[in-house]
């Protein structure tokens, strides 16, 4: 059985796999299973999850089902967002979802279209 590493926002060692997925039951942290660091601390910028280094004005996919905070609405896998908006931060990635507005996405559940 592999060991998988520390929880990387609060080192928590009691992390466990769900599919695609390494989940921190303490703090509820979610990161792909083959990351090894977060996509922007990646060399070259902002990367998809795939790798591919993204740039203001690109058009990415969603490749994860997203819950809305604070909604019942969900952006579905599969959806184009338009005109990405490249900024700093957790959520690194600002754009405008048609039916839902206006949004900020991590780069690690997008990829470039």
């Amino acid at each position: 059985m592999d060991t998988l590493p520390p929880c990387a926002e609060c080192g928590s060692e009691f992390t466990y796999e769900d599919g695609t997925l390494v989940v921190c039951p303490e703090c509820g942290h979610e990161r792909l299973k083959d990351d090894t660091a977060e996509p922007a601390d990646a060399p070259g910028g902002v990367t998809d999850a795939n790798g591919n280094p993204l740039s203001d004005g690109d058009t990415v996919t969603v490749v994860k089902d997203l819950k809305v905070k604070g909604s019942s609405l969900v952006v579905k896998v599969g959806t184009k967002v338009r005109n990405i908006r490249l900024v700093e931060g957790d959520h690194d990635i600002d754009c405008r979802i048609e039916g839902i507005g206006a949004m900020k996405l991590k780069s690690r559940f997008v990829r470039k279209a």
